[in-house]
């Protein structure tokens, strides 16, 4: 798998390159839209979850502002996966010229979706870390920890994407049941509230899904400037190379087929 990756890296750099730009092409402000679109999100949040709710984080915080900066580190998270698991479904009907080309690696599609995710988590990431200097001076030094973090959530967005896009073709219901699914992860990821809101014997079933693991994770070595439980950090690896393994797998299984099919 990762072989075939780095044989065509750069193919894959090409169409990474052209999806990011291609999503701003005809637009004024051009690639200034993915630095304005986080920072007005941002904006957004802290002024309606600060000032209009007055919402807190927990004990854990003494000011209403640390609230918008701390939902929108979840947000980044959430925003990477979301990316690439509601674009999944569709991807292999959206290219479907790619299916007829018989030496084409249909599996790097999945990757460019990713490589655009993740150029939109830095900006996005960038806009987070400007704010945090502006409001409340540098942050933790924990945060050296986030690559680490966000490597396996990469892992496990690929392993879903693949087994997302392989279905999407046989099964167009997939694009449907996806889009509910994505609204459920939002609310049912700790994004808008910590773990610790919820009754403890929810804390065994909130962590079976990865995304807790890795919101709760982020926001404690980016803020809360606390290492991250190298326990469920492991499990997090786990969970991310056996999705990925298994979505990889499934999706050269069951490519064979796309081409009769569409």
């Amino acid at each position: 798998m990762f072989c075939g990756f780095y044989q065509h890296r750069y193919l894959l750099y090409s169409l990474t390159k052209r999806e990011i730009t291609g999503r701003y092409k005809g637009s004024f402000l051009g690639m200034l839209w993915s630095l304005f679109n986080p920072l007005i999100m941002l904006v957004v949040y802290t002024f309606v979850f600060s000032v209009v709710f007055s919402a807190r984080w927990g004990d854990r915080t003494e000011s209403t502002v640390e609230y918008g900066l701390i939902l929108f580190a979840g947000l980044i998270v959430f925003n990477l996966f979301s990316e690439c698991f509601s674009r999944a479904p569709m991807l292999i009907l959206e290219n479907v010229n790619y299916v007829k080309k018989t030496f084409f690696p249909l599996e790097i599609l999945q990757i460019v979706i990713l490589g655009s995710a993740c150029f939109h988590l830095l900006v996005s990431l960038a806009v987070w870390l400007f704010a945090h200097v502006i409001l409340f001076g540098i942050p933790p030094v924990t945060i050296v920890w986030l690559p680490l973090i966000l490597m396996p959530l990469c892992l496990f967005s690929l392993g879903i994407s693949w087994l997302l896009a392989s279905l999407g073709v046989y099964l167009r219901d997939v694009t449907h049941i996806v889009g509910i699914c994505n609204s459920i992860l939002l609310f049912m990821s700790a994004i808008f509230y910590p773990l610790s809101a919820m009754p403890e014997n929810y804390h065994t079933w909130m962590r079976l899904n990865p995304l807790v693991l890795s919101v709760e994770m982020v926001r404690d070595v980016m803020y809360f400037g606390s290492p991250p439980n190298f326990t469920h950090l492991g499990l997090f690896w786990g969970y991310a190379v056996l999705a990925a393994w298994l979505g990889f797998a499934w999706f050269q299984l069951t490519r064979k087929g796309f081409a009769d099919v569409l």
